[in-house]
C-alpha cells in the first residue's frame, strides 16, 4: 500500500504501534527495578492471570474490566489498595490493544469524532496517572470507593433504560463534538483513579446522539492510547504490582481475540446486575477500610 493510499485510521493503528513500544519499553524497564529493589509482587500466579482472562473476556464484549478486576483483586488480597488504580492500567494494556486493533477495523467511525475523542482521553489520562501515582493507601481508597460507586450507579441506570438509546450517527460536529471531546477528557482522567471507561464512554455516545456501536472503536481506542500513557508514569512511580500486571497481559490477550472471534455475543443481562452488585460492595468496603485507617480485613480483603 502507497503512502498516500493511506487512511487515518491506517495512521492511527501505526502510532498505536509507536504507543504500543513506548510501553513495552517502560514495563521492561520498570520490571528490572522491581527486581533490583527485590520486591515480594513481582511473579504472576494463577489466581491474577485467571482474573486477566475473566476480566478482559467480558471487557471485550462491553462490560469492562476495571470494576470487574477491582472487585477480585480485594476479595483475595491479590494486589494492595494502593497499587490497584496502578495495576489496573498498567495490567489491562497489552488487552487493549488487541481490542483497538480488532474494533478500529471492524466498526465505521468518521476519523475527525474518532482522533479527537481518543486525543481528549489520552491527555485526561496524563493528568489523571500523575496525580493519583503520587496518592497515599487512604486517599486511593477513598477515591476509588467513590468512582466505583458512581460507575455502579452508571451501569444500573443503563441498565434500567434510564439514559437515551442514542441514534445513528457515526460522526460529530460543531458544538456536540466539542462536548464528546470535553466529556472523554473527563473519562480518561476518572479512568486513572479504576472508574473505567467503558460504561460512561457508551453514556456519552448515547447522550450525544450517536449510534451505540459507534461507542466500541472510541472507548477500546481510547482505552489503548491513554493506558500506555498513564501506566508509564504509574510504572515510574513504583505504583503497581508488576507480578499482577504480567498476569493480566498473560491472561488478557487470549480472552480478548476468544471473545472477538469465536464467542462474539452472549446474553450479559444478568451478568451486568451482578457486576453492579459487586461494584457497590466493594466500593463501600474501600470507603469503610479507609474511614477506619487500616487495613481493612474484617471488610473484604483490602490491604
Amino acid at each position: 500500500m502507497h503512502i498516500q493510499d493511506w487512511n487515518a485510521k491506517d495512521i492511527l493503528l501505526l502510532v498505536l504501534a509507536v504507543f504500543a513500544l513506548f510501553y513495552f519499553v517502560a514495563l521492561v524497564a520498570g520490571i528490572r527495578r522491581a527486581k533490583r529493589e527485590q520486591r515480594d509482587d513481582i511473579k504472576p500466579t494463577v489466581a491474577t492471570t485467571l482474573t486477566g482472562f475473566v476480566a478482559n473476556f467480558f471487557d471485550t464484549l462491553g462490560i469492562g474490566s476495571f470494576a470487574t478486576t477491582t472487585a477480585i483483586v480485594r476479595h483475595w488480597r491479590l494486589v494492595k489498595d494502593k497499587h490497584i488504580p496502578g495495576t489496573l492500567n498498567v495490567g489491562h494494556t497489552p488487552a487493549s490493544f488487541a481490542e483497538a486493533v480488532i474494533f478500529t477495523t471492524l466498526v465505521p467511525v468518521e476519523s475527525i469524532t474518532l482522533i479527537s475523542m481518543i486525543a481528549a482521553a489520552v491527555a485526561g489520562a496524563w493528568l489523571g496517572a500523575g496525580i493519583v501515582a503520587a496518592w497515599p493507601r487512604r486517599k486511593v481508597q477513598i477515591g476509588m470507593g467513590f468512582a466505583l460507586l458512581i460507575a455502579a450507579g452508571l451501569m444500573l441506570m443503563t441498565q434500567l433504560r434510564l439514559f437515551p438509546g442514542g441514534g445513528d450517527a457515526l460522526a460529530l460536529t460543531g458544538p456536540l463534538l466539542w462536548a464528546g471531546i470535553i466529556g472523554n477528557f473527563i473519562l480518561g482522567a476518572l479512568m486513572t483513579l479504576g472508574i473505567g471507561l467503558f460504561g460512561p464512554c457508551m453514556i456519552l455516545v448515547s447522550l450525544l446522539g450517536m449510534s451505540p456501536i459507534a461507542a466500541f472503536p472510541i472507548m477500546m481506542g481510547s482505552c489503548a492510547f491513554l493506558m500506555p500513557v498513564a501506566s508509564v508514569r504509574f510504572i515510574k512511580a513504583g505504583a503497581y504490582n508488576p507480578g499482577a500486571t504480567l498476569a493480566f497481559a498473560l491472561g488478557g490477550i487470549p480472552a480478548v481475540l476468544i471473545a472477538a472471534y469465536i464467542v462474539k455475543s452472549l446474553p450479559l443481562s444478568a451478568i451486568r446486575y451482578l457486576v453492579v452488585v459487586v461494584v457497590l460492595y466493594t466500593g463501600v468496603s474501600l470507603l469503610l477500610a479507609a474511614r477506619r485507617g487500616s487495613p481493612g480485613k474484617a471488610v473484604i480483603g483490602g490491604h
